[in-house]
């Protein structure tokens, strides 16, 4: 038995290895840089958490959020390795407690957001532990925070090239869910990765079904979508702003359903709260902002709805595939009205920078927009999208199954508004 399968089924509990996680695991053992592409619980940490174990020395994971660094720091603990965080949530005490642990180098793996990262103390101190006991490796999780065009732009994560230039020696795994060609490309360029070894693995999630449904009446369509096929499970509801997410979860709870509200808006404690029952309690259904869900592991989410269009197709992949993360039927509703999109543009026109962005927001914004419109295989034009061939007639999405067309709920009751999605001005007109 290979030391890797070792430690796989002894520390993590997995009988076997899956896909592409041998392979890249034995390459970044070997001192090598990579890119990796998996979906939504494919098995990413593994990737870098194994090797942090088998290679000698300190690992730093590159993390973009508290409650994920959190989630994953309790969850290797549990299984007996020495993981900590530092982020702004630690009291004085607890960061004393966490730098005397590097110091001692009791720890195999560190997360700590990139803000932390590059500060020019935290990289002299990193320029010590390394002499005295080389580093085992960086991963930069989320890497597709890096793209300035991406749908989870980080500023900050810009600044990791950085680790090219001060630890050249080593390995540095990125690894993403979801990044379109041109975010591969940025991220492989930002990181100073352009000539590693990149492992693409199928954007396909079998499991999950689409449907994309005209919104006419959202509250009786969610009504009816819940009753008709999700009475008793959790599931997660996306909104575009936070009034929205707060008054949606507020109808759900006068309906009977246990809806929980999640954005930015709240207060620390209310939205650590909020998620670890969403974690922990079955049957909740978390309403909220693109604030929430980014590393979330919650095995059982057996649904996902977008009240509005999301702002490309990247975010909508990424959305979605928070629910069916065991590998049980899922599915995804998406409520359409060309008036969104039409806003959204209006808003991206206003709002960017520079004209090249523009035109790169809004080429983003078209490819979702006739997503939307498509009478073809959703499967076929999502995984078209990242690169990947499909045949199409996928049986699990509204276009080659009539049955998933009945999600919506009732009949429509109001006029539609159809967004131009080939031109580059607002095109807007009534259908009568």
């Amino acid at each position: 038995m290979s030391s890797s399968l070792n430690v796989l089924q002894k520390v993590f509990g997995y009988p076997a290895f899956r896909g592409q996680q041998e392979a890249i695991v034995a390459h970044l053992v070997a001192g090598k840089n990579a890119l990796v592409l998996m979906p939504t619980g494919g098995g990413k940490s593994l990737c870098y958490q194994l090797p942090a174990l088998l290679r000698p020395g300190l690992a730093l994971v590159v993390s973009p959020l508290i409650a994920l660094m959190q989630d994953q720091v309790a969850s290797l603990r549990a299984r007996g390795v020495a993981a900590a965080c530092l982020n702004s949530s630690l009291d004085p005490a607890a960061i004393q407690d966490c730098m005397a642990a590097l110091h001692c180098g009791r720890l195999k793996l560190l997360y700590v957001s990139p803000e932390r990262l590059t500060q020019p103390a935290f990289l002299a101190l990193l320029e010590t532990l390394h002499r005295e006991q080389p580093l085992a490796l960086f991963a930069i999780d989320e890497a597709h925070c890096i793209a300035e065009w991406g749908h989870d732009f980080r500023p900050e994560y810009r600044q990791l090239e950085i680790l090219c230039q001060r630890f050249p020696e080593v390995p540095r795994i990125a690894l993403t869910a979801t990044a379109d060609l041109q975010t591969r490309h940025e991220i492989l360029e930002q990181l100073h990765l352009e000539n590693c070894a990149q492992f693409i693995s199928s954007f396909d999630r079998p499991n999950l079904g689409y449907s994309i449904c005209p919104k006419h009446h959202p509250s009786a369509q969610i009504a009816a979508f819940l009753h008709e096929r999700h009475a008793h499970h959790s599931g997660i509801i996306y909104c575009q702003s936070r009034r929205q997410a707060e008054t949606t979860a507020q109808w759900l709870q006068r309906q009977g359903w246990p809806g929980l509200p999640y954005h930015a808006g709240l207060p620390m404690k209310m939205r650590a709260c909020h998620q670890q029952r969403f974690l922990s309690e079955p049957g909740l259904i978390m309403v909220a902002t693109v604030a929430f869900g980014m590393g979330v592991d919650k095995p059982d989410v057996r649904f996902v709805i977008h009240l509005e269009c999301p702002k490309n197709l990247e975010g909508y992949y990424q959305e979605t595939g928070r629910s069916g993360r065991d590998g049980l039927p899922a599915e995804a509703l998406l409520l359409y009205h060309g008036a969104d999109l039409a806003a959204q543009e209006l808003r991206l026109r206003h709002n960017s920078r520079t004209p090249e962005r523009l035109r790169v927001e809004l080429r983003r914004l078209r490819a979702l927009a006739r997503y939307c419109q498509s009478d073809g295989c959703r499967r076929q034009a999502l995984l078209d999208y990242f690169g990947e061939p499909h045949e199409g007639r996928c049986g699990r999405c509204d276009n080659c199954n009539p049955a998933y067309r009945q999600w919506g709920g009732p009949a429509r009751r109001h006029h539609a508004i159809t967004f131009a999605a080939d031109q580059f001005t607002p095109g807007i007109h009534r259908t009568r």
